[in-house]
């Protein structure tokens, strides 16, 4: 296993860095749902 983490370690960092982007990238559009719906409610009123 640290053979494998050992010859790998570019691949691994680009996975984790991928995991990271794809996670913000993902609360971004949530975010901007939760506020589309929060400006849609304050247009109603």
């Amino acid at each position: 296993m640290y053979e494998f983490l050992n010859q790998n370690q570019l691949y691994i960092v680009l996975c984790i860095t991928l995991l990271i982007w794809f996670g913000i990238v993902w609360y971004l559009i949530r975010l901007d749902k939760k506020i589309g719906q929060l400006e849609k409610q304050l247009n109603k009123d």
